[in-house]
C-alpha cells in the first residue's frame, strides 16, 4: 500500500513537471499596441539594417504594418499566442538585396499562416516550424 501511494505521489509530481507547451501567458494585443520593432536576426543570423531597416509595428486595433524589401499591412489577430494576418497586402517591387527579397516571402508566409509570437522585454520573436525572426523594440520617440 505504501508503495502504491509513493508511486502515485511520484507520478503526480512528474506530471506537474511536464510542459503543455503553453506555460506562460500569451502576448496580448494591448502589449503590442503602438509598438514598433526593427528586425535583428533571422534564424540566428544577424540582419544588416541598411538605409531602410526591416521593421514591423502594431496599432491599437491590431493593424500590423512594416517592411522587409516591400511594405506590408493587414489586420492582425492574436489567438493562443499565434499572430495571424490572413489578408496581408504587400507592395511588389524588386529589391537589389537578395536577402530582403527572400524575407518578403518569409514574412508574408509567416503572417498569413500564423506565427507564434513572444514579447520579452524589448524583443519580439515570431516563430514557425522553420523560421525565427527576432526584432528589437524601437523607441517610439524616434
Amino acid at each position: 500500500m505504501k508503495r502504491t501511494i509513493a508511486v502515485a505521489a511520484l507520478t503526480m509530481v512528474l506530471a506537474g513537471c511536464v510542459s503543455s507547451g503553453v506555460n506562460k501567458e500569451s502576448v496580448s494585443a494591448k502589449q503590442l499596441a503602438q509598438q514598433h520593432f526593427i528586425l535583428d536576426t533571422v534564424n540566428g543570423q544577424a540582419v544588416t539594417p541598411g538605409d531602410h531597416p526591416a521593421e514591423i509595428g502594431f496599432d491599437d486595433d491590431m493593424q500590423v504594418s512594416g517592411s522587409m524589401c516591400n511594405r506590408f499591412t493587414g489586420k492582425g489577430k492574436l489567438s493562443d499566442g499565434t499572430l495571424t494576418v490572413k489578408e496581408l497586402a504587400m507592395t511588389r517591387m524588386a529589391c537589389a538585396d537578395p536577402q530582403r527579397n527572400a524575407l518578403d516571402t518569409t514574412i508574408g508566409a509567416m503572417l498569413r499562416e500564423g506565427a507564434q509570437v513572444d514579447l520579452t522585454d524589448n524583443q519580439l520573436t515570431l516563430t514557425t516550424a522553420d523560421q525565427t525572426l527576432i526584432y528589437k523594440r524601437q523607441d517610439n520617440a524616434q
